[in-house]
């Protein structure tokens, strides 16, 4: 038998019609089509993908003179194989709906961790320039009492947030199947939100950036010190806002990413995802300390705050760097 018989009679012998097969391939029906009528023959990805669906070796698909009885796959990648999971469409809408309930609550939290010293920074400020008679223990008093309330609600958040989805860890670290009609109704959904997403990003980034206007401005007129400290509080809350929409749209495109195995949560990108998560909470765990210790220890977090752009900037390089030494390790 030539290819295209091979790929009809495995077809046929799993009881699939030609659109769920194309499903499983993520190619048209019209290219399962062309491939059964000996039109166009499929490239080698898509041969070797056509291996692991039918569960018969590489070499019975290209070789004509393999008799059927000496094509199967060895036990072992059988027991591999059913390892996989595979995701149905009540699992697939479920993942997808928490997402889009977790996504507000995790940026907040965010959002929360960077607002945190505004009061503080803003208070401290108007206790220097003598203003409503507030002294300087009161001002640190009643600002750490806010930041420390406000770091507490959001590790609550992350906490609670990972506890509800251990459910759907298996998304970013293992490899999936979707069921049938999954994958193009994720595909869907996900091109319908690209637009928000898009949107959030620019607005973001946008926010960001116009942070610094404000204090820019301010120590360009060489105006009072409390005047300076609440630019300060201005910038941050215009951060956190940028920040917010960023996190809150990625959040939600990578519920798609995962279904899709696609971007970061490609097969590729899972085999060493784990490490870099432990990288990434061990560095962001290092920033929080240096953060508050300077500050305490200093009592200048008007000025303080800058480890958190530095931090978010070399983070980015240090990641890179870090999946370099993860990759040469295997």
């Amino acid at each position: 038998m030539i290819l295209s018989e091979k790929i009809t009679e495995e077809r046929k012998k799993n009881g699939w019609s030609q659109e769920e097969l194309a499903e499983k391939l993520s190619v048209s029906r019209q290219a399962v089509s062309k491939w059964e009528s000996a039109q166009s023959t499929p490239d080698l990805q898509k041969i070797i993908r056509l291996a692991e669906v039918f569960e018969v070796s590489t070499d019975y698909l290209l070789r004509d003179e393999i008799a059927s009885e000496q094509h199967m796959i060895k036990p072992e990648y059988k027991e591999e194989k059913a390892s996989i999971h595979s995701v149905s469409m009540e699992e697939a809408n479920a993942f997808l709906n928490w997402k889009r309930k977790r996504a507000p609550m995790m940026a907040g939290a965010v959002a929360l961790c960077i607002l945190s010293p505004v009061l503080l920074i803003f208070l401290a400020g108007l206790s220097d320039s003598h203003i409503w008679g507030l002294s300087e223990n009161m001002a640190c008093g009643v600002g750490l009492t806010v930041l420390m309330l406000m770091v507490a609600g959001a590790v609550f958040i992350f906490i609670s947030g990972g506890l509800q989805g251990k459910p759907y860890e298996y998304l970013e670290t293992e490899q999936i199947e979707t069921a049938y009609g999954v994958s193009g109704l994720v595909k869907e959904k996900k091109k319908e939100y690209e637009s928000v997403y898009l949107k959030g990003i620019a607005i973001g980034v946008v926010l960001c950036i116009l942070s610094v206007i404000p204090l820019f401005m301010v120590m360009s007129m060489e105006a009072p010190d409390y005047i300076v400290t609440a630019s300060v509080s201005v910038l941050l809350m215009l951060v956190a806002a940028g920040v917010y929409l960023i996190l809150h749209v990625s959040t939600v495109r990578g519920g798609y990413d995962m279904l899709l195995q696609e971007g970061d949560y490609s097969l590729k990108e899972k085999k060493y995802k784990e490490k870099i998560n432990i990288f990434s909470t061990v560095y962001w765990c290092t920033a929080t300390a240096i953060y508050l210790g300077w500050s305490f220890w200093t009592q200048r977090w008007d000025f303080t705050w800058l480890v958190w752009p530095v931090a978010g900037v070399l983070f980015g390089a240090v990641s890179a760097v870090a999946r370099v030494l993860v990759k040469d390790e295997k």
